[in-house]
């Protein structure tokens, strides 16, 4: 992958990017893009989350490749709307218009497409909803076979929130997108997936790209 000019001084002012493109460079050179929709073991009727629903398309291969059940998580209003009617009429498909962590309350979500965050500040913004992961995850289902996350740095709020309460358990594989917003994020990467190894076992990783881990009883 060749830097554009951009690109290489936005790494030049923060030496602490290399860590996400050396990632991303290993990840077009292995051909992942594939392979990272592929799920060993999932079968019809699995349950899976979809946090960061954006357009639908994750959700959409998920059930149409696997007959999936799917439950995506999409807390800005314009995207949820939009989810609600795609999926109109699949009653596999369920969209939620909140964002999962630890607690109630809401959001102040940067209006940037599928960039959209909590985490960044620009002159427009949108406020959404956010429900404590851990009850609203056991009013759906006791087990879930997948969940994608790719939350614009949502992660460092929702993945201690499953970790902490011990749903993490109960998800099967975990795929998940670390952003990498300024150099602290490496640390917290790093405690994120060292307390996750407690439960479930990294089968690939591309740092700050994408990562898959597996269940450990499975």
């Amino acid at each position: 992958m060749r830097l554009s000019p951009k690109h290489w001084l936005r790494l030049y002012r923060n030496p602490w990017l290399k860590t996400f493109y050396a990632g991303f460079r290993q990840w077009k050179r292995d051909g992942m893009q594939d392979r990272s929709k592929r799920f060993d073991g999932l079968a019809e009727g699995d349950f899976a989350l979809d946090f960061g629903g954006f357009r639908g398309d994750w959700a959409a291969e998920i059930f149409r490749t696997y007959g999936c059940r799917v439950a995506v998580f999409e807390p800005h209003p314009r995207f949820a709307a939009a989810l609600r009617d795609r999926f109109h009429g699949i009653p596999q498909i369920t969209v939620h218009e909140v964002a999962l962590g630890k607690g109630d309350g809401t959001l102040n979500l940067s209006d940037e497409g599928d960039a959209s965050s909590a985490l960044k500040v620009t002159k427009t913004s949108v406020v959404g909803t956010q429900r404590d992961a851990a009850t609203f995850l056991a009013s759906l289902s006791d087990g879930f076979a997948l969940a994608k996350i790719n939350i614009e740095g949502g992660e460092y709020d929702l993945l201690p929130a499953l970790i902490d309460s011990g749903i993490i358990g109960h998800i099967r594989q975990v795929q998940v997108q670390f952003h990498l917003f300024a150099e602290t994020d490496i640390a917290r990467r790093a405690a994120i997936r060292a307390a996750l190894s407690r439960t479930h076992t990294c089968v690939w990783n591309y740092d700050f790209v994408w990562e898959r881990w597996i269940r450990n009883a499975d």
